[in-house]
């Protein structure tokens, strides 16, 4: 990191995905190696019993009660209250009204499950289909829903680049406390399981029957999650009034655009490693100083050998530890990269290091395997992030983010 820019810390940490409901259970899933994926239940689809997801376990009052808000909310919103109101709880921050606080929140699926339950009620008879449930249809009426849930109005802003949505919200959220322009951010993302969004990655024939193998030689693709996480940043002179210490600070960031393709990674992985050198160069360390990466790691054909390609690339031969946690929770489309945030700050503040579950075949591609076991160590000082769009896109080109965690001990 530059020696004159301001730093933002991490404060608060807040998730819900398929192997928890909350940090300590997501914690727990990791310790007892319990994955999330199983078969649909809460959607009506013919890929039943076909096409595992990882589902969060709540139902949609379930959820609506645990966040204290209406379970007419669409699905993406009611996590998304669940994840942010546990992380503003977890940073120990009051009433952020009185703050300049923002909320960027990214989502790719809006209110889709509520617009496909109007469309079949509609379908079947015309005067069943309730209008409530198309207004909040769009990405950004979501993020507005829970703003008004955790009490922020000062700044809020969605974003939507499909896989790499959320962590380009953290990176927004840094820049703009960088910036003097908020004193706190909450950023993150939410996505929920829909009809469309397994239709429609079906359709692109990378979801595999099985439960997937991130960095396996005989992976077959990926299976669909659901959740959300936030990460509650804030600047130093707020963190100084805090009682308690940060989990990391943001020390490197970077995204990238490598223009390959619309739907396809390059393979010789240009965008992550520009992503991850341009990450690497703004926190001023190297290679040989990273201890742990939590890889995309989505299973596809593309995605690992673009991603892998970048990783060999930037860091052979000395590899640091790596695995991909979307062998636990799916693939969690714009969640995904907060979920993997909280995640790398966890490895930072426990010292642990995630098991990549059902690796058995090394690629061929690459001298390089994940970690299949979970793993204790004394402590780690830096974790890297990776997330892009893994062999396909939601837009145009193709975008890739690289986050870098630094212990709160450790100020390069």
């Amino acid at each position: 990191m530059h020696h004159t820019d301001p730093v933002v810390y991490i404060a608060g940490l807040g998730i819900i995905s398929a192997i928890g409901n909350d940090l300590p259970a997501n914690l727990a899933a990791f310790d007892a190696e319990q994955p999330g994926m199983g078969d649909i239940t809460r959607i009506e689809t013919i890929h039943r019993n076909v096409l595992p997801v990882a589902e969060v376990r709540l139902s949609n009052a379930a959820l609506a009660a645990r966040a204290g808000v209406s379970a007419h909310w669409p699905r993406t919103a009611l996590l998304s209250a669940v994840a942010a109101k546990e992380s503003l709880q977890d940073a120990g921050i009051g009433d952020v009204s009185k703050l300049r606080a923002g909320f960027i929140s990214a989502n790719t699926t809006g209110g889709m499950d509520l617009t496909e339950h109007f469309f079949t009620s509609f379908r079947d008879d015309i005067s069943a289909g309730h209008l409530r449930d198309v207004v909040n249809h769009e990405c950004g009426a979501v993020t507005d829903l829970v703003a008004d849930a955790i009490g922020i109005s000062h700044y809020i802003s969605t974003i939507n680049t499909a896989c790499s949505s959320s962590a380009n919200a953290i990176f927004f959220g840094a820049r703009m406390i960088k910036h003097n322009m908020l004193d706190v951010v909450v950023a993150g993302g939410t996505d929920a399981l829909t009809k469309f969004t397994i239709n429609g990655f079906n359709t692109l024939m990378i979801l595999d029957k099985e439960f997937c193998k991130p960095f396996d030689e005989n992976r077959r693709g990926l299976n669909l999650g659901e959740g959300a996480a936030y990460v509650v940043l804030v600047s130093e002179r707020l963190m100084k009034g805090l009682s308690k210490k940060p989990y990391a600070y943001l020390s490197g960031y970077a995204n990238a655009n490598d223009a390959y393709h619309q739907t396809a990674s390059s393979p010789e992985g240009t965008g992550s490693w520009l992503a991850m050198s341009a990450a690497l160069k703004r926190s001023g360390l190297a290679a040989k100083d990273i201890d742990y990466i939590n890889l995309h790691g989505t299973g596809t054909q593309n995605n690992d050998v673009a991603e892998g390609t970048a990783v060999q690339r930037l860091f052979a031969p000395h590899y640091p530890k790596m695995s991909s946690t979307k062998s636990f929770t799916g693939h969690t489309l714009g969640a995904s990269g907060s979920i993997e945030a909280v995640y790398a700050c966890m490895a930072i503040e426990k010292g642990i290091i995630y098991p990549n579950l059902r690796f058995a075949t090394p690629m061929k591609e690459f001298d390089f395997v994940p970690d299949i076991d979970s793993t204790s160590v004394l402590h780690f000082d830096y974790v890297f992030g990776s997330e892009e769009y893994p062999g396909y896109t939601c837009s145009s080109f193709n975008d890739v983010f690289g986050f870098l965690l630094t212990g709160p001990g450790y100020r390069t």
